[in-house]
């Protein structure tokens, strides 16, 4: 069980970086497909970098949320019966990685929009999955204050 638990944590590790790096080089290919009009020198640089960067990145990150949808379910946990946040989830990464491979077409020849509806589909899942409770999964515990604890502030 505990070389699980450390695979469960790994991909969910793996899932979060790459996650984060496509995220991130979306925001950067967006901005450079800005700087590419009327700049024939780096027209084309933002299409390379989504195929090269973004769309990687989400790749890698679907085929490690499925390992790690699989071993928790393998665990004994299910993700899929706990509310629907992973059913919104599922729904909006599957539209965000086919958008995803159709965008550096889209970049090369100077049109943004599927760039920025995939960024906007990237925060609307990040969104889902850290507000659970607003879609009828688990809330999360935030931190709570000790009944005993004051409060006041005391200057020096």
């Amino acid at each position: 069980m505990n070389l699980k638990l450390e695979a469960v944590n790994l991909l969910r590790w793996l899932h979060f970086v790459t996650l984060t790096v496509g995220g991130g080089a979306a925001v950067v290919a967006l901005l450079l497909s800005g700087f590419e009009e009327g700049r024939e020198e780096i027209r084309g640089l933002a299409a390379t970098v989504w195929a090269k960067v973004v769309a990687w990145s989400f790749r890698l990150a679907l085929l490690a949320g499925i390992g790690l949808l699989l071993m928790m379910i393998q665990g004994g946990q299910n993700p899929l019966k706990q509310g629907h946040y992973m059913h919104i989830k599922l729904l909006l990464v599957l539209v965000l990685v086919g958008l995803s491979e159709m965008t550096p077409k889209a970049l090369a020849v100077g049109k943004r929009g599927s760039a920025l509806l995939a960024l906007v589909l990237f925060l609307a899942s990040s969104f889902t999955v850290y507000n659970k409770g607003l879609f009828g999964g688990p809330a999360k515990a935030g931190p709570e204050m000790p009944s005993a604890a004051d409060s006041s502030f005391t200057g020096r």
